[in-house]
């Protein structure tokens, strides 16, 4: 079996780098909204529906927020493929 000429593999590599694309932006903006704001004084903290600024836009808000971009990824870019060590091409002869 040809590797190069897979599809299976650049779809894999799409879906391979959307995920790590996705991670690393998640981890940009909770690294960004936790010490941003919650690197001063906890007398200075403000705070949102109870909680501080840095936890409630880091924690609470990110988790959802990461959830629907995973969702749009599972919905829009990853496809279902078979995991067959040779797919068949349309007219169902092996290549």
């Amino acid at each position: 079996m040809r590797t190069t000429k897979d599809p299976r593999f650049a779809q894999a590599n799409k879906e391979a780098l959307c995920s790590l694309a996705a991670f690393g932006l998640y981890f940009i903006w909770w690294f960004v909204t936790a010490y941003g704001p919650g690197d001063a004084d906890p007398d200075s903290y403000s705070s949102v529906l109870g909680f501080p600024a840095w936890f409630f836009y880091s924690c609470v808000l990110g988790f959802p927020l990461i959830s629907l971009v995973v969702w749009a990824m599972v919905r829009f870019i990853f496809r279902d493929m078979p995991l067959d060590a040779e797919p068949e091409n349309p007219h169902g002869e092996k290549e």
